[in-house]
């Protein structure tokens, strides 16, 4: 019999599972604080349960991680980057970001095994798609670097930011991922304010529309790389099925919906994307948009001719945006010495 893994459930499942199981509700709750506040992983560890619904839990159900930790990997910055087996034996990384100055720990995860949208710029695509995670597969990203970095008692420090920019496109595994940032945010399960949460789309239009009708208050970062169709169907495969016009339509309406700010991300690359030129048009591709613009340096990705360009050049760029009234910001560079940065993770290898 195959186990129901309990962490690919919200609270809400979980409590209608037990009750299906003819437990009583109560009981989920227990659980559910067991595993997200304790960070225990085995039910003979939830000592307030009867030591008969334990054993029978166990049959029937799983609390273990879906990951084994194969390898971690410590930046001069303190960033950490992890790789991870999962059970049928492929493999996924995501990071830990500490921000000492403002005590923020921030977590970069994946939400799929490798990627289907092929942008140019980035590690993750080279491979194409395996699968999507599940939810519990997302959410043990989040478990498992609590526990390391908790020093003698779980949750302390306690992880404060998740952004799901790691390996894979967020909104081309909806339902799981809907339901990790269900878990992330519940009070009773991470208890991660809804705006400290980060789902990022290559532009994938359908899922901006879908999550828009869910007004959920976290934070969109739509990649957006190029201020034109032209440059964009180079760079990024998927502007090809959705252009500018549809994805920009798309954001409008998500704001319109949430009444949220969105990101842009955008990766500079030198001799691309990165002209005063380039910037002027990117303005008014922007303008009258309720956004913020993160610009990106790229990041050295083996196998990738691109290169990031020059500081001058980074500087004049951002000037010219932040001078004609778009809010932007250069990201501060975390690991890229040990390829844990933006674009730089990859599905590293499967079976065997």
């Amino acid at each position: 019999m195959m186990k129901q893994d309990l962490k690919s459930l919200n609270r809400k499942e979980m409590i209608n599972w037990f009750k299906k199981e003819n437990y009583p509700g109560f009981r989920a709750e227990q659980v559910f604080n067991w595993i997200y506040k304790n960070g225990v992983d085995s039910f003979h560890e939830m000592t307030n349960l009867p030591e008969e619904l334990r054993s029978e839990l166990d049959e029937k159900a799983s609390v273990k991680s879906n990951l084994l930790l194969k390898k971690t990997l410590q930046a001069s910055d303190g960033t950490i980057k992890y790789l991870w087996e999962l059970t049928d034996g492929e493999t996924l990384e995501s990071v830990y970001l500490p921000f000492y100055e403002d005590m923020r720990h921030s977590v970069c995860i994946s939400t799929q095994l490798g990627c289907a949208m092929n942008c140019i710029f980035c590690a993750t695509g080279k491979g194409g798609l395996v699968r999507n995670l599940t939810t519990g597969e997302i959410i043990d990203q989040v478990l498992e670097i609590q526990k390391d970095i908790s020093s003698g008692e779980f949750g302390k420090p306690g992880i404060t930011n998740v952004v799901l920019m790691g390996m894979g496109e967020p909104l081309a595994n909806f339902d799981n991922v809907i339901k990790a940032v269900e878990i992330l945010n519940d009070e009773k399960g991470f208890a991660i304010g809804i705006r400290r949460i980060t789902v990022s789309s290559s532009g994938l239009v359908p899922g901006i529309r879908r999550l828009a009708e869910l007004n959920l208050q976290l934070v969109l970062a739509v990649s957006l790389n190029a201020p034109n169709d032209l440059l964009r169907n180079t760079l990024m495969p998927i502007n090809r099925k959705y252009p500018l016009d549809e994805l920009l339509s798309a954001v409008k309406y998500y704001i319109k919906k949430t009444s949220r700010r969105v990101t842009f991300e955008y990766i500079l690359i030198d001799n691309v994307n990165d002209s005063p030129e380039q910037a002027y048009e990117l303005v008014s591709l922007l303008r009258g948009i309720k956004c913020h613009l993160n610009l990106i340096p790229l990041n050295p990705v083996r196998g990738v001719k691109y290169r990031r360009p020059a500081r001058e050049k980074i500087l004049l760029f951002r000037d010219i945006i932040e001078k004609n009234g778009i809010a932007v910001t250069i990201r501060q560079e975390r690991g890229p010495d040990i390829e844990a940065a933006c674009g730089q993770l990859r599905h590293s290898g499967s079976k065997g």
